[in-house]
């Protein structure tokens, strides 16, 4: 029984720390970069929240792209060969969100450390 407890334990950490790691090839900056590069105008800005969170407040500049509808939208309304800055709330989905990018053929992904909590 006590190996089995060990196994789980060993899981638990490893899908933690997964999840923790940077994500390969993708940068992350802090919102005193975001600032600079929000008037560059080779880049696409996305926010991956909640259609609600985006419009209770939101960066101008950032198309809403809800992290479900990633996938479906992003070889639509972004392109390939542009930078992609992503945000959300935390840090966390946008995690995610350039992770998808990636592995979509996206080479210039980064991801805002700390997402609009770190913004104000």
């Amino acid at each position: 029984m006590s190996y089995i407890n060990y196994l789980l334990l060993a899981l638990l950490l490893f899908f933690v720390v997964k999840r923790l790691l940077p994500i390969k090839d993708v940068k992350n900056i802090t919102t005193t970069e975001l600032k600079r590069d929000l008037t560059k105008k080779n880049k696409q800005f996305i926010d991956v929240r909640t259609i609600g969170e985006f419009n209770g407040n939101h960066i101008r500049g950032f198309k809403n792209i809800p992290l479900d509808q990633l996938a479906q939208k992003a070889e639509r309304e972004l392109t390939k060969e542009k930078e992609v800055i992503v945000i959300c709330q935390s840090g966390m989905r946008s995690k995610r969100a350039c992770k998808m990018l990636k592995e979509l053929g996206f080479r210039n992904v980064k991801n805002v450390k700390g997402g609009m909590s770190a913004w104000f």
